[in-house]
């Protein structure tokens, strides 16, 4: 395989990525009715695998840890309804399985921020 053709491929799985979170995000936006994703909900990313069979769907969360797991659950139990709204809104070939995962992120970025400031606080003697 010559570079050009697996970068067209890396363009293609970026391009199907970018279009799977922009259909998820209105999925979940109007025709999930499942109580539990009355959360505020966005869809920050989406990663598919080389081989396009395997989505995984970054979701963040707002909400209590209760509620956050809740939602999570609510999404992975539409992931099914999910892949066959994609099947018929982005006509692919073969549609990837769609796997629901927190993006922590955030969070990670806060702690990181967190320590760096710790670690400039000069000490006290």
């Amino acid at each position: 395989m010559t570079f050009e053709g697996h970068h067209a491929g890396g363009h293609r799985s970026e391009r199907v990525a970018e279009e799977i979170r922009h259909e998820v995000t209105l999925l979940v936006a109007g025709e999930l009715k499942d109580p539990r994703l009355a959360v505020p909900l966005i869809v920050t990313e989406v990663r598919l695998t080389p081989d396009m069979r395997t989505a995984r769907v970054f979701v963040r969360l707002d909400g209590d840890e209760k509620e956050r797991t809740s939602a999570l659950a609510g999404l992975r139990a539409a992931s099914k309804f999910v892949r066959h709204e994609l099947v018929e809104r982005l006509n692919l070939r073969r549609t990837p399985e769609v796997l629901f995962l927190l993006d922590e992120s955030e969070e990670y970025g806060r702690h990181i921020n967190d320590l760096l400031r710790k670690v400039k606080q000069p000490e006290n003697r």
